[in-house]
């Protein structure tokens, strides 16, 4: 009987767990800031490199810049600015241990990045 009982909880468990849909895709936030991409994604890895986190990639010619930051449960940030009319177009967006993080949590960042670059 226990055993039953036993195989029944665990047939559950790994129900639910193959059961899961994956995370949604992050939601960009996005913005025109100041400055040419090289300039953008210059003041991006400063400000990036300030806070703790690690630049994994960086390349201008693509316009993009991804870094990880160690602490538990592990983020990453991925930037991507392109020129536009006045200045340049960011687009950034994050993981929290693998989950989306939410655009409200990025927009004081990219203010951040735009007060930097109007200086």
């Amino acid at each position: 009987m226990r055993r039953r009982l036993l195989g029944g909880a665990l047939m559950l468990l790994l129900t639910g767990c193959a059961s899961m849909s994956p995370p949604a895709p992050a939601e960009p936030v996005t913005g025109n800031v100041p400055g040419s991409v090289v300039d953008v994604l210059d003041e991006a890895m400063i400000l990036l490199m300030e806070r703790g986190y690690v630049v994994r990639h960086a390349d201008a010619d693509l316009g993009r810049v991804e870094a990880v930051l160690g602490r538990w449960p592990g983020y990453r940030l991925r930037l991507e600015a392109s020129p536009a009319e006045r200045g340049s177009r960011v687009e950034m967006t994050a993981l929290r241990g693998g989950r989306p993080l939410p655009p409200w949590l990025l927009e004081p960042w990219l203010a951040t990045l735009r007060t930097r670059l109007e200086n």
